[in-house]
């Protein structure tokens, strides 16, 4: 069941450039803000697909892995689990009081991939900037989780501003102040936007984020299910500034250390100012294709919630960065091993709407 290793259960349903390129249309007055301002609200998905989930018992794990989380950051500011009502009881003997269920179907948890993408203006406008999930460019069953971002726009009867991209928000990370960067792998591909050129895709993506910038670095394709989101390796801090989890020791025919290591010298070519955290030595999990990020945390209203995988160094270390990147945030660090056997990580599952 792990994401990069393409078993699909289910099959398919339902050089770094810095460019000032606007080719489309922006809808005036809306971006989306960074991630570390405040929030309504945290949404998050139910796991609930046989097709994806075969085994019952691994099945239960993530959704207590899921509500492990949920109720962790519903300390710090309203969560809403998405479900279908037929899984609210469920998820209720899992999920604290203070979390909220809401009755939208779901088949898997990744809510940063197929959720909403809010924008706001400066007149206190909120809005859905949609780009259309299509698991991961046909990989595997998403007939509901393509439906997630109308539905919640419907619920809280929200304008839906299409943007004419298939993708994912995990495979791209902004600032709030106008700059994105991005893997290529994960959007200039046949499997998500096929007839689009680099120029097109990132003038629909500057459009989505009413954004004016776009770092590309080439990343990985095929190799695993997102074609190597980048939400995975570096995470904005704030405006120009990154952090990035790198291996101490890298393997130079690993293709994901290969692209890691050309996306840090490529961010420190533009001028970014770049800090640097180990990935960790020693792992509960030893799995070749298990995925240990520092850099797949979620920021929330007072908090910081990581991962941590076992290596009290590079835990310790990882904690500290964060600690200094958001001094005003608690640090939750927790075991969420399940969600890198899959392939992921706390901000894959969680997907933000900002306050307004």
């Amino acid at each position: 069941m792990n994401r990069r290793s393409l078993l699909l259960a289910g099959g398919a349903l339902g050089l770094m450039g810095l460019s000032d390129q606007s080719m489309a249309k922006r809808t005036p007055g809306f971006f989306v803000p960074a991630e570390e301002t405040r929030h309504e609200r945290t949404f998050m998905q139910w796991p609930v697909s046989r097709k994806v989930y075969r085994d019952p018992i691994f099945l239960n794990m993530v959704q207590q892995t899921i509500a492990d989380i949920a109720n962790a950051i519903s300390d710090f500011e309203p969560v809403a689990v998405l479900a279908a009502a037929e899984h609210h009881p469920t998820a209720r003997q899992k999920l604290s009081a203070a979390v909220e269920l809401w009755d939208i179907p779901t088949e898997d948890l990744w809510c940063r991939d197929s959720g909403p993408i809010f924008a706001i203006d400066n007149h206190g406008g909120i809005a859905l900037s949609q780009i259309q999930f299509n698991g991961w460019g046909r990989k595997q069953a998403h007939e509901q989780d393509a439906q997630i971002a109308s539905r919640i726009a419907g619920r809280l009867g929200l304008r839906l501003i299409p943007t004419e991209l298939k993708g994912e928000a995990g495979g791209a990370e902004q600032d709030g102040h106008g700059l994105i960067m991005a893997h290529e792998s994960s959007w200039v591909n046949t499997n998500r936007n096929p007839g689009l050129s680099r120029d097109e895709v990132e003038a629909r993506l500057l459009a989505a984020y009413g954004a004016k910038r776009l770092i590309w670095s080439d990343g990985v394709w095929g190799e695993d299910i997102t074609d190597y989101h980048i939400d995975s390796l570096a995470r904005f801090t704030g405006p120009g500034r990154v952090l990035i989890n790198l291996p101490d020791d890298p393997d130079m025919d690993d293709p994901f250390h290969l692209a890691a290591l050309d996306t840090h010298d490529r961010l420190i070519a533009e001028g970014l100012q770049v800090e640097v955290i180990p990935e960790p030595n020693i792992r509960r999990i030893n799995h070749p294709e298990f995925v240990a990020s520092y850099a797949n945390y979620y920021v929330c209203n007072g908090a910081i919630v990581m991962s941590q995988f076992g290596d009290l160094k590079t835990d310790e270390i990882a904690q500290r960065a964060l600690a200094r990147h958001y001094p005003s945030r608690e640090i939750i660090a927790m075991n969420v091993d399940i969600l890198g056997e899959l392939g992921g990580g706390i901000h894959c599952a969680t997907q933000q709407m900002p306050a307004v």
